[in-house]
């Protein structure tokens, strides 16, 4: 929040009320205006989210692993692209196609929109401050036409502006996703060969959905922030945990927020990596689907 003091009376943002207004504390530096507020999350949990082109995978120790399946909003625009591609080549001679394009396009449009408005529904009825990941479309292309038709009809940036909207700048929070991904999330040991669904870790022997680990990852740095650094012209993310231990802190809060309800049998552990050895099998997600009969995305997980 920003206040612009060049002038003798300024507007006050409509977030703060003039009874809310602290005594100014004067630096040589900086002049610091406390301000109190009101929580307007009603106490719901941080949830960090990893976006991707079939599904949206937040993770918070007090939610666990939730997914949206949002393969119904792609294929709006997979069916829209296929109508609009058959005529595509007669709009540049005929008004009348030109019309049937810009029906299909306003079509997709609207269509496309009241599945993004559903989805922030559901991430605002699951969580207060929402951590989403900063990506660029443009860092994204690659050689293959096809990989480039599906990230330029993603609608990640979409979703990130309504909730924006809907919660305000502060409740929103843009995450670096640089390695969140390859990077484990238990013990930070960087996967160089990440192929398929699964995250396997050279280090620990962590195995887990990849995109569980990179929502934990996410989750992370939104609650205890990171540096960017430069090793040898390559970047890497450090988290700044204070001397805490990043596997400890895995094994304490991440883990029993997964596994839930589990109850010891007795039998003698082998190591102290066997509980994450097969997490990959073990885990499940909250899973929240596109209910065609009510036309909406349902509110409590299937």
């Amino acid at each position: 929040m920003y206040l612009d003091l060049s002038k003798r009376y300024f507007p006050l943002p409509h977030e703060v009320s003039s009874s809310a207004l602290g005594e100014p504390v004067i630096t040589p530096e900086k002049v610091h205006l406390p301000i109190h507020y009101e929580d307007t999350q009603n106490g719901k949990p941080s949830v960090a989210w990893d976006f991707n082109l079939l599904s949206l995978d937040g993770y918070s120790p007090e939610t666990g692993w939730v997914r949206i399946d949002t393969s119904k909003l792609a294929s709006v625009h997979i069916a829209s692209f296929e109508k609009r591609r058959s005529v595509q080549r007669k709009a540049s001679k005929s008004k009348k196609a030109r019309k049937i394009l810009a029906k299909y396009s306003n079509r997709e449009r609207n269509r496309a929109r009241k599945h993004q408005l559903e989805i922030a529904r559901v991430i605002q009825s699951l969580c207060g401050p929402v951590g989403l990941e900063e990506l660029e479309k443009q860092g994204m292309f690659t050689h293959s036409r096809i990989w480039n038709r599906r990230i330029s009809r993603s609608d990640w940036r979409s979703v990130k502006r309504i909730l924006v909207e809907k919660m305000g700048e502060a409740g929103v929070k843009e995450l670096d996703p640089y390695g969140s991904s390859f990077y484990c999330s238990r013990c930070g040991w960087e996967n160089k060969d990440l192929n398929g669904a699964v995250f396997e870790c050279g280090g620990c022997g962590l195995r887990i959905n990849r995109q569980l680990n990179a929502a934990i990852n996410l989750y992370m740095r939104m609650s205890f922030g990171c540096t960017e650094m430069w090793v040898g012209g390559k970047k890497s993310i450090q988290l700044r945990m204070e001397g805490a231990s990043q596997r400890e802190w895995w094994d304490t809060v991440v883990l029993p927020s997964l596994l839930g309800g589990c109850v010891l049998t007795g039998g003698k552990r082998k190591g102290t990596n066997e509980p994450v050895r097969f997490l990959n099998d073990a885990l499940k997600p909250k899973l929240y689907v596109y209910e065609r009969c009510a036309d909406a995305y349902l509110r409590i997980p299937t």
